[in-house]
Parts: structure tokens; C-alpha cells; sequence
């Protein structure tokens, strides 16, 4: 409790023939949520033990997960990111269409974490499309939808685009993406949105 760990773990622990017990092995994780209490523990980090993604986006302010599937997903909050992996996993399950990853820019992402958080949804060989569903309330759509063109124009983007905007400066942000000139899908509701980016992959 007092190191703020998610896991403490001792995994073997043997009794030798002359009775002494040894620890084999060992796990700790720490909750990453608590680092301002701890600056010691940047000392313990070791780069190299961790996906380099993953790191990336911590340094910029964003919560990324690598997965195994195929569906890059750029979303606004925890929860939904969560639903919206979910509804992915729900209509791609018979054809082997599931997410790639759990990306939450957060509320008060900047068009330049945006395009960041793209970037490196794109950096993955395994993205076969893309699937971007904001519920813009403090997060602005419009500034969701810049980042995307932004990003898709520097990169290239050389795969599907599914996207879904709701909330503050929709309008402004659907008018963003119909003017860009790129083939990005709009998609009316989450459901909607999954079952074309399904569709995109697997026909």
C-alpha cells in the first residue's frame, strides 16, 4: 500500500532440504497513476523493458496499450475506449477482426497529441484500419478532427478511416474531415462505426 503497488508477488518460493527458504523469483508492479508520489522510481525504470510505444505515449501524455489486433482505435476517455474495443471485438469476432490497441487521449488532448497518438497507431505493421470515436464534451471535435487530417496527410494514410463524431464543435470537426480530401468513412453511431470498420477489413 505504501508503495502504491498493483502486484507484489513471490513466485516460487521453495524450502531447500536444510530449511532455508528462497525467494526464486519476484513481480512488482507499480500503479503508474501514483508516480507524483514517487520520484524515486524513475531510477528503476529500464527503458528497454518496455514497448517503446508505450513509453512514447506516456511521454506525451497519453494512455496506450498494445494489443494483438488489427483495428488501430483512437478515442476520448477510459470508458469508452473500453466500450469501443468492446463493440469492435463484438462484430469482428467471426471474421478475426479485434483492436490493436487501447488509446485514450484523454479530455484535453492538443491537435499535436492527436496527431501524435495517430502516428503511433499507424507505426504498427498490424493496423489494417483505423477507427477514431470521440465523445467531444471538454474534448473539442474539431480539434480531434485537424489532428487526424494532420497526421493522415503527413503519414500517408494508406488504410481505412472510420470515424465517429459526436459533442462540442461536431459540425465544425465533420466539416473539418468532409474538406480534407482524404477517404475518411463517416459513421452515424459506435455501432455504425464497428461494423463499417469490420467491413473494411474483412469484406
Amino acid at each position: 500500500m505504501k508503495e502504491d503497488c498493483t502486484l507484489l508477488e513471490i513466485n516460487p518460493l521453495v524450502v531447500l532440504k536444510n530449511g532455508d527458504i528462497v525467494a526464486l523469483d519476484a513481480k512488482v508492479n507499480f500503479d503508474d497513476s501514483a508516480d507524483y508520489r514517487h520520484p524515486n522510481w524513475e531510477e528503476l525504470r529500464d527503458a528497454a523493458e518496455e514497448d517503446p510505444v508505450e513509453l512514447e505515449a506516456k511521454q506525451a501524455g497519453l494512455n496506450y496499450v498494445s494489443l494483438d489486433g488489427n483495428v488501430g482505435c483512437l478515442v476520448n476517455g477510459a470508458g469508452l475506449a473500453m466500450a469501443t474495443m468492446d463493440i469492435i471485438k463484438h462484430y469482428g469476432e467471426k471474421s478475426g477482426v479485434a483492436p490493436a490497441n487501447f488509446l485514450d487521449v484523454g479530455g484535453g488532448a492538443t491537435q499535436e497529441q492527436v496527431t501524435k497518438a495517430f502516428k503511433m497507431i499507424l507505426s504498427s505493421p498490424k493496423v489494417k484500419a483505423i477507427f477514431v470515436n470521440i465523445f467531444g464534451g471538454i474534448m473539442k471535435c474539431d480539434v480531434i478532427a485537424a489532428g487526424v487530417v494532420a497526421a493522415a496527410k503527413d503519414l500517408g494514410l494508406k488504410v481505412p478511416l472510420v470515424v465517429r463524431l459526436e459533442g462540442t464543435n461536431v459540425e465544425l470537426g465533420r466539416k473539418i474531415l468532409n474538406e480534407s480530401g482524404l477517404a475518411i468513412t463517416a459513421a452515424s453511431t459506435m455501432a455504425d462505426g464497428a461494423k463499417q470498420i469490420v467491413r473494411s477489413i474483412a469484406g
